[in-house]
């Protein structure tokens, strides 16, 4: 039941952290440009780490992230981090081709 009004936030969650505006490099295109990844604990990871401009994105999406699964969370009288999980699944397996995702290896592949 409770997974019955997570879809629906996740979603919504997801359409709003797709496109960031307040940086110059949106998540899509540091996405396309294979400079950061998905994750399965539900945050974005850089998958190039010394470029500035690149953690500036991660660490802000990370935080909006953050902030809306404890809302979810909250709603749904569950602990965050189940509800990073369920997003992490749902955004790994959103990933368009070419896109980067972390493996439970804990490396780095291409889909």
């Amino acid at each position: 039941m409770i997974k019955k009004y997570i879809l629906p936030c996740l979603l919504i969650l997801m359409s709003v952290v797709v496109s960031f505006p307040a940086l110059s490099l949106s998540i899509s295109e540091a996405k396309q440009r294979g400079l950061v990844g998905e994750t399965l604990t539900g945050y974005l990871a850089a998958v190039v780490k010394d470029n500035a401009e690149v953690n500036a994105l991660v660490n802000s999406i990370n935080q909006a992230r953050e902030q809306k699964y404890a809302e979810i969370a909250q709603s749904n009288q569950l602990k965050t981090e189940q509800v990073a999980k369920i997003a992490g699944e749902k955004l790994i397996d959103g990933a368009k081709k070419g896109e980067y995702v972390l493996g439970i290896n804990g490396r780095w592949t291409q889909k």
